[in-house]
C-alpha cells in the first residue's frame, strides 16, 4: 500500500468483489450472502479501513449515531478487555447497518453522572443508547429514558431492568454454578471468592450460582470465604493475599473476573504457592490475557463482543421500528478447563 490509507477500492480487490458489493455490506444491505460480506470484513480489518462518517454524512443529509455508554472511574484502573470488547462487537454491527459509534464514558459515582446521560440525548447526540452494567440496572435511568421514548438496549441487565428495555447477556447465575461444580469435581471443600464491583447485579448473579452449587453438594457457608473487590487487578492482588496467608487458607479461589483472578495469581506467585497444587485459581470472562498468563487461566467464556454485537443490532432493529416490547436474549458461555484449575490437595481438605 506505500503507506497510503486503504480505499474501497483496494477492500473491493482483497475480498474479490465489486466496488458497489463492498458498499452494500458496509451499508448494512440485507441482499449479500453471508460468505461475501465475512470476506468483505475480512478484508476491511486486514486494511484497516474506515468509513470516512463525515462524508456519508453530507451525501445522505444526515449522521446516524448510537452511543455506547460505559462507567469509567477515573481513581480505578480500567478493565484490561471488558469495554473494548463491547466496543469491537458494537462496532461491528453499526458498521453493517451504516451508523456510527460514539463512545461516552460516565462516572457511576458521579453526582451528575444520570444527568450527563440524559444531556447526551437531549443534545440529540445520538439516536440510541446502549448501557452498560452498572448503567444497565440504573432503572430511573431506564424509566426516564423510556418516557421520552428513547430507543435503549442493556448489556447484561438484571431481572428488573430485563422488563423495562431490550436486552442481551447470558445466564450468570449458571455459569456461576457450573464453575463451582468444576471446582467441587476436583475435590475441592474449602474456597475463596472474590466478588466484583458492588451493585453490579449480574456478578451478584454468577456469586449466587456459586453457593447454589456449594449448597446442593451439602456444603454450608463457613466452606467459603467472599471478599468484596471491584473488577480491577489490584483488588485481585489485595484480596487474594489476605486470603491465602490465612491459616485456613482456601484450595481454591474464584474471581468473579479475570482481572481480579490473574492478580490472585500475582500474589499466589509472590507467596511461593504452586498453580494448581497449593490452590486452585479460576477467572470469569476468557479475556485474551487468560490465555497469556502462567499457567493459563481456567475461566467461564463470556462472549463480550457477542454481547456488544447483539446490543447494537437490537438498538437498529428498534429505531426502525422493530416494535416496542422489552425482550431479553440469552447468549451462549462455556467453561474453558486450562492449567490454574487441579485436583485438591489432600491435606488441604482435613
Amino acid at each position: 500500500m506505500g503507506g497510503k490509507k486503504p480505499t474501497i477500492d483496494d477492500v473491493a480487490a482483497l475480498a474479490g468483489v465489486a466496488r458497489v458489493t463492498v458498499s452494500r455490506v458496509l451499508n448494512g444491505n440485507p441482499n449479500v450472502r453471508d460468505s461475501v460480506r465475512d470476506r468483505v470484513f475480512k478484508a476491511v480489518e486486514m486494511l484497516g479501513y474506515t468509513v470516512n462518517m463525515q462524508a456519508r454524512s453530507l451525501a445522505g443529509g444526515r449522521m446516524h449515531v448510537l452511543a455506547l455508554v460505559v462507567e469509567s472511574d477515573v481513581e480505578s484502573e480500567p478493565n484490561s478487555y471488558y469495554q473494548s470488547g463491547l466496543e469491537l462487537g458494537a462496532l461491528r454491527a453499526c458498521t453493517e447497518a451504516g451508523i456510527q459509534l460514539v463512545v461516552q464514558t460516565v462516572s457511576e459515582r458521579a453526582a451528575e453522572g444520570r444527568a450527563k446521560i440524559l444531556g447526551l440525548v437531549a443534545a440529540r447526540g445520538c439516536e440510541g443508547l446502549i448501557l452498560t452494567p452498572p448503567f444497565s440496572d440504573d432503572l430511573e435511568l431506564i424509566d426516564s429514558l423510556n418516557s421520552l421514548g428513547f430507543p435503549v438496549s442493556c448489556i447484561s441487565p438484571g431481572r428488573a431492568a430485563s422488563t423495562r428495555a431490550n436486552g442481551v447477556r447470558i445466564d450468570e447465575e449458571s455459569a456461576g454454578h457450573e464453575l463451582a461444580l468444576h471446582l467441587l469435581g476436583l475435590g475441592h471443600r474449602r474456597f475463596g471468592y472474590l466478588r466484583g464491583l458492588a451493585g453490579h447485579l449480574s456478578a451478584e448473579d454468577r456469586f449466587e450460582g456459586f453457593k447454589r452449587a456449594l449448597a446442593r453438594a451439602g456444603l454450608d457457608p463457613s466452606a467459603y470465604r467472599a471478599e468484596q473487590g471491584n473488577f480491577t487487578f489490584r483488588s485481585g492482588v489485595e484480596l487474594a493475599q489476605a486470603l491465602l496467608t490465612a491459616d485456613d487458607r482456601p484450595t481454591a479461589l474464584v474471581c468473579a473476573n479475570d482481572d481480579m483472578a490473574v492478580g490472585a495469581l500475582f500474589s499466589a506467585h509472590r507467596i511461593g504457592l504452586d498453580i494448581p497444587g497449593d490452590v486452585s485459581i479460576v477467572g470469569f470472562d476468557d479475556t485474551p490475557i487468560s490465555e497469556i498468563i502462567w499457567p493459563p487461566l481456567t475461566t467461564i467464556h463470556h462472549p463480550i463482543k457477542t454481547l456488544g454485537y447483539t446490543a447494537a443490532r437490537m438498538l437498529v432493529e428498534r429505531i426502525k421500528g422493530g416494535g416496542n416490547d422489552p425482550r431479553t436474549e440469552i447468549v451462549p458461555h462455556r467453561l474453558v478447563v486450562r492449567d490454574t484449575s487441579g485436583p485438591a490437595g489432600p491435606l488441604r481438605q482435613q
